[in-house]
């Protein structure tokens, strides 16, 4: 297991640009989270702040997509798959065409569902509008995320099955010789789930080099602390032991971040362990502590304390524009 920081010599910081771009797009993917979650009197927060600049940076600086191929409003329900009905189509558009040269994204964590739509709406692939729609009756744009959601392509959950599918996806990608990588994003949960080390073995054993895993590493799952649950650690040893090539960095550092991906492919599948904070930016939420999966507003002025720290923010993101 190797961890990477930002100084490391093979990272490319001679065009800071893209970096401070980046880290704006993570502010607004969080401040664009917590005004849905005030608004709608609850919401999956933690999950915006820990996860922020790894959206951002995949969507920025990782992934080779191209230009997306779906409506920016999205569409109804279009009805179940099936050689039936020739309406219904995957979120998958969002991130551009299955073309050979173009990277897919597999995106694992349903629940984190409103960071993607956010992260969506920020780089341009989904209208602001559309998350109007958010846990309506006959919408695509469901609080828990599945295959016909924006940025979405396969059922998930938060149960293993993503990386499953994606290494399918890699393996055919592979026996092709199509260009094209696959992404994934993952939790640090997830990884208590039987069906993700059958993964990572196989990944391992096919030498699929063509897939990127990116794990938000945020201790935190629905019942509380991960260790207090089920520890995953020491997670990089075990990655490592199953024959990853393993790499640790600072979930907040968009150069790190996006390092890994430079990397040249080596015969063994990338896992990066993005090492979170679920309260970065709202600190506020640590007083929450271990509750941290949805917030839910316990008195009224709690919720004003939160309103109240949601104007703060935005002021100040007016002011700095």
């Amino acid at each position: 297991m190797n961890t990477y920081n930002a100084s490391d010599s093979f990272v490319d910081n001679s065009s800071p640009q893209w970096q401070t771009q980046t880290e704006q797009i993570a502010h607004n993917i969080r401040l664009r989270v917590f005004k849905f979650v005030m608004q709608n009197g609850g919401g999956y927060l933690s999950q915006a702040c820990s996860s922020a600049e790894l959206f951002a940076t995949l969507y920025t600086k990782i992934m080779h997509l191209g230009p997306s191929t779906a409506p920016l409003i999205p569409i109804p329900y279009a009805g179940n798959p099936g050689s039936t009905n020739p309406n219904y189509q995957t979120g998958g558009g969002y991130n551009g065409p299955h073309e050979p040269q173009y990277d897919r994204f597999i995106f694992s964590p349903s629940h984190y569902a409103l960071v993607h739509y956010a992260t969506l709406i920020e780089v341009g692939r989904m209208a602001e509008v559309g998350l109007a729609q958010f846990n309506q009756d006959g919408s695509t744009v469901e609080m828990i995320g599945a295959e016909h959601s924006p940025g979405g392509e396969v059922t998930s959950g938060s149960l293993g099955q993503a990386i499953s599918q994606a290494g399918g996806i890699a393996m055919a990608r592979q026996r092709k010789g199509e260009t094209g990588r696959v992404w994934v994003l993952m939790t640090d949960g997830e990884f208590q789930e039987g069906q993700v080390w059958e993964a990572v073995q196989a990944l391992s054993h096919y030498r699929l080099d063509n897939i990127g895993v990116y794990i938000d590493v945020n201790a935190q799952q629905c019942d509380g602390a991960v260790e207090s649950v089920m520890t995953t650690e020491p997670l990089a040893q075990k990655l490592t032991a199953f024959g990853a090539r393993t790499i640790a960095v600072d979930g907040h550092d968009v150069t790190a971040l996006a390092a890994p991906a430079k990397l040249a492919p080596n015969g063994q599948p990338l896992f990066v362990l993005s090492h979170s904070d679920p309260c970065r930016g709202i600190p506020k939420l640590a007083e929450r502590k271990p509750a941290l999966h949805y917030l839910r507003f316990k008195t009224d002025q709690e919720r004003q304390e939160y309103q109240d720290l949601f104007e703060e923010m935005q002021h100040k993101a007016q002011n700095h524009c």
